[in-house]
């Protein structure tokens, strides 16, 4: 039996993905609601998480590292299983639970993916997977189940997690970079749709730039898919993996200062992180 903890916006399609997959599946959430759904689905509910985690192979995608690592405690793990980590954690959780399940006789993987909730939908995610070489290779067909690729990163799971972290950084600064390559256009009375319709049909075709740059050329940040908060989660992150290294990421306090501008701020705190923009593009000419 395989089993999914966590069943969020980006959990549950993944779990449904699987589910179709499998034909069966263990699941477990801490509110009731979406693990009902998936149990009139076709899955099982467990009763707790350490049931969940008794399964032979156990997957979660959590919210951050509070969730994780509360669900992923020693009391809950049990030996000769293992446990795929497909959540944005610090890689600095990563290295704490690979010991902690190495310690229960258990094996532990980090799996971080990119993409949206949409993409998790269409089981089109990219996975980025590290961990003991042969149990990734092992586990691929069921990793596959929720997305198109698995990309191995190397044999410490905290690597995947780094990686990711690195990727969502990049993303952060497409948007400011939409965000002010727009406000420059506009101040000059170009159409800031007419710019972005050039900018990805050109030279920056790629995903990132048509999701976001769409988002901010109209101004439209909902739905959310990605949370202003998880996204300045993410830059600390990245701030203090950098420091960890001894090295220094020169753009990092101007995006935190408007993520937390923008956290601060009722109208975009709790609009996808895309609405970071409009700090930039509500300057006054």
């Amino acid at each position: 039996m395989i089993s999914f903890l966590g069943l969020g916006t980006m959990g549950s399609p993944m779990a449904t993905n699987l589910l179709k997959q499998e034909g069966s599946l263990l699941v477990w959430n801490r509110s009731p609601e979406p693990q009902e759904k998936l149990v009139a689905a076709g899955a099982t509910g467990a009763k707790d998480a350490k049931e969940a985690l008794g399964a032979e192979l156990s997957i979660s995608m959590f919210s951050n590292d509070a969730a994780a690592d509360a669900v992923l405690s020693p009391e809950n793990i049990s030996p000769d299983t293992v446990h795929i980590c497909m959540a944005s954690i610090s890689p600095e959780l990563a290295r704490t639970l690979t010991k902690r399940f190495a310690d229960k006789g258990a094996k532990y993987i980090s799996a971080p993916v990119l993409g949206r909730p949409k993409v998790a939908e269409a089981g089109a995610l990219n996975i980025l997977a590290a961990g003991d070489p042969s149990e990734v290779s092992k586990r691929e067909k069921t990793l596959l189940a929720m997305g198109k690729r698995v990309w191995p990163i190397g044999v410490l799971p905290e690597k995947a997690n780094l990686v990711k972290i690195a990727v969502n950084y990049n993303i952060l600064h497409a948007i400011q970079a939409l965000a002010e390559s727009v406000a420059l256009v506009e101040a000059h009375d170009v159409n800031g749709e007419e710019f972005v319709n050039i900018l990805t049909n050109t030279l920056f075709d790629g995903a990132v730039y048509k999701g976001y740059g769409e988002q901010v050329a109209i101004r439209n940040y909902n739905p959310v898919f990605f949370s202003m908060d998880l996204g300045r989660k993410d830059l600390a992150l990245a701030e203090q993996s950098a420091q960890e290294a001894g090295i220094k990421l020169p753009s990092t306090d101007v995006l935190a200062e408007l993520l937390n501008e923008a956290l601060q701020t009722p109208a975009l705190a709790q609009q996808d992180w895309a609405a970071v923009a409009q700090l930039t593009l509500n300057q006054e000419k």
